[in-house]
């Protein structure tokens, strides 16, 4: 545990998270919807954890919260450590916050230790990471490059309901400035962007490395929504060879584009594909009854964007092989893209010294989630990210980061961040 002048940074972590447990807990897990009260509720607790440590905050274009140093006048190019307060559904304490959390330890060690900065630290707590509530992920940081358009800010919101746009304006975002894909954040504005994560996958429990520094991000290819429609009948009545029936052409489909995903990673291929949700209309339900129609959602991932729009074009064929196979039709909405990212060489290299030079055991990961990080580094902001430790995976309630792991993060993280300054 590092101490920095009587300042506890275990005590501050123990005490936010706990927070956080406590107000955003849905009985299962822990639900934060964006623009919505779940996340204006960890968004204020941090807001009075960095007030009563005496920094100075002020919300953006895009209602992001901007964290700074009380001697920082906003107007300077600086350094930002970013995350975002959201989580989806019935997910876990730490996938997002425990990046807020270490970006305000990270400024509360700066003010307390009387240093002056060459180059201004802040943070930047960021809404709307996850695309679960809306389909489209990194809404906060994306909007801030004017990257949001108008598909996005129609979405209906799975837990309030509400349009994007309504739920945007409710907090008193420029809608219109949205739409019109105004750039509300210059690149120029930011020398660097660091983010820490918990790692959302089983790779740093397995090597047992509590710290990783991330080498590029995977990108993703999304329908929110694809409609695979036959017809209904009577299961008795109706054979095999004169059915319309979209189950099993959902089935044979997916059977299919497993079949292509299996020999692309032969080959050498970073990919990952997901249905994750798949349905047909449970007002039609009946054991005796073929149902006329099936929803499902469509995901690939990968750290190439050749590889995720050669893989699109392959759904795209089978989706007609299928519809001919089968006798039944598919409708798309529109595709979501969140483009791959590599992270800057010499943010890399920063990082893995600060480990080096605090004797900390670290390897160096891609990641296979997608974060904010991708979407500074595509705006042309050298970006680095740090990751800890973190069991049972995440996007579910048994996230289980270790504070002593998550400190030896912060404490890379603020190593990389001051180095220099």
């Amino acid at each position: 545990m590092t101490q920095h002048h009587d300042f506890d940074s275990a005590s501050l972590a123990h005490e936010l998270f706990d927070a956080l447990a406590a107000a955003t807990g849905d009985g299962i897990g822990i639900t934060r919807e964006c623009y919505a009260e779940g996340e204006n509720t960890a968004l204020e607790i941090f807001t009075n954890a960095a007030k009563a440590a005496g920094l100075e905050i002020e919300a953006d274009q895009l209602a992001n919260l901007v964290v700074r140093l009380p001697d920082d006048d906003g107007l300077s190019p600086a350094l930002y450590i970013g995350s975002h307060a959201d989580s989806v559904p019935r997910g876990g304490n730490f996938d997002g916050a425990a990046g807020i959390v270490a970006g305000l330890i990270c400024l509360i060690r700066i003010l307390r230790s009387g240093r002056s900065l060459s180059v201004p630290v802040r943070v930047i707590m960021l809404r709307g990471e996850e695309s679960a509530f809306y389909g489209r992920a990194n809404i906060g940081s994306r909007g801030l490059f004017g990257l949001i358009g108008e598909d996005d800010l129609l979405a209906r919101s799975r837990g309030t309901g509400k349009m994007l746009q309504e739920a945007m304006a409710d907090l008193g975002i420029d809608v219109a400035g949205v739409l019109a894909r105004q750039v509300f954040f210059s690149p120029e504005r930011a020398l660097g962007y660091l983010e820490l994560h918990i790692e959302q996958g089983p790779v740093m429990v397995a090597h047992d490395f509590p710290a990783a520094v991330v080498s590029g991000i995977r990108g993703n290819l999304r329908h929110r929504r694809v409609v695979c429609r036959g017809e209904a009948g009577h299961s008795g009545a109706i054979p095999r060879w004169l059915r319309h029936d979209p189950v099993f052409a959902f089935a044979d489909l997916v059977s299919r584009l497993d079949d292509h995903w299996q020999t692309l990673l032969e080959r050498g291929t970073d990919l990952v594909v997901t249905c994750g949700i798949v349905g047909t209309d449970p007002a039609d339900h009946a054991i005796s009854r073929i149902p006329g129609v099936l929803a499902f959602s469509f995901e690939v991932r990968s750290q190439s964007q050749d590889t995720l729009d050669d893989f699109y074009v392959v759904f795209q064929d089978e989706c007609q092989k299928v519809a001919e196979l089968r006798r039944v039709s598919f409708e798309f909405d529109p595709v979501v893209l969140a483009e791959p990212a590599r992270m800057a060489p010499e943010m890399i290299e920063a990082l893995e010294s600060a480990a080096r030079n605090l004797d900390i055991p670290f390897e160096v990961l891609p990641s296979g989630a997608g974060h904010d990080a991708a979407v500074f580094a595509n705006a042309g902001i050298p970006s680095g990210m740090v990751f800890v430790r973190n069991r049972n995976g995440s996007h579910n309630p048994h996230e289980a980061m270790e504070i002593d792991d998550f400190l030896k993060g912060v404490d890379i993280l603020h190593a990389a961040a001051t180095a220099g300054n």
